[in-house]
């Protein structure tokens, strides 16, 4: 029964995300206004769905998390630029993310998981630094935790067994790929493909971490 609600909740997830995809390049605006939360809230509802394997702390910060990221999403779709409150609001997400990921899990500094992600950092940073103004501190504080929470997934995903810490894993360095497009056709060049890899790649990986609630 669980899992029939699951799947029902995820195919619906697939077409609201489909349609503020569409919407994003042929309107009418209303329907971004509309289809964008929606997306989020049906994967938060999935999370809801979903049987409370990992433990209830693990479970109510990821719920925190896609609750907050819910926030972010409107706050980035309002006509008045939102930016920063919907920055702050995923970095609070991100927070609730890196909670969960590290319950119960040892720091782990190996190689492959640290130095991969501070060379992505240090060239997202490299591109951008240039053309971030006023926005320097905030971009570096949220490119810092986001790749903290992906380094988190990454280790909980080494040291414990199961599918749901490689899925976890999985959606945060999607989140990852999907807020470093952002940034880069936010702040340095704007491309016509960037809404499809954003939204893409964030709706994948949201769905991704809600399955491992």
């Amino acid at each position: 029964m669980i899992g029939d609600l699951r799947l029902w909740l995820s195919l619906a997830v697939v077409g609201s995300a489909f349609a503020h995809i569409r919407a994003e390049y042929r309107g009418p605006r209303w329907q971004v206004y509309l289809f964008k939360p929606l997306t989020t809230a049906l994967i938060l509802l999935m999370a809801l769905a979903s049987p409370p394997t990992p433990g209830a702390f693990y479970r109510g910060a990821i719920l925190a998390g896609l609750l907050l990221s819910l926030a972010g999403d409107i706050f980035l779709m309002l006509p008045r630029d939102r930016f920063v409150a919907g920055l702050v609001s995923f970095l609070a997400a991100h927070l609730c993310y890196i909670a969960a990921f590290s319950a119960g899990i040892a720091l782990g500094l190996s190689p492959w998981t640290t130095l991969p992600l501070l060379v992505v950092a240090l060239t997202l940073l490299w591109l951008l630094w240039p053309h971030l103004e006023s926005m320097r501190l905030p971009v570096l504080l949220y490119v810092a935790v986001i790749l903290c929470m992906a380094w988190r997934a990454l280790v909980r995903w080494q040291m414990a067994d199961g599918g749901e810490a490689f899925g976890a894993a999985a959606g945060a360095l999607l989140f990852v790929a999907s807020d470093a497009t952002l940034a880069l056709n936010r702040f340095r060049r704007r491309f016509r493909s960037a809404q499809l890899v954003i939204l893409s790649t964030y709706t994948i990986a949201q769905w991704l971490i809600a399955l491992s609630a």
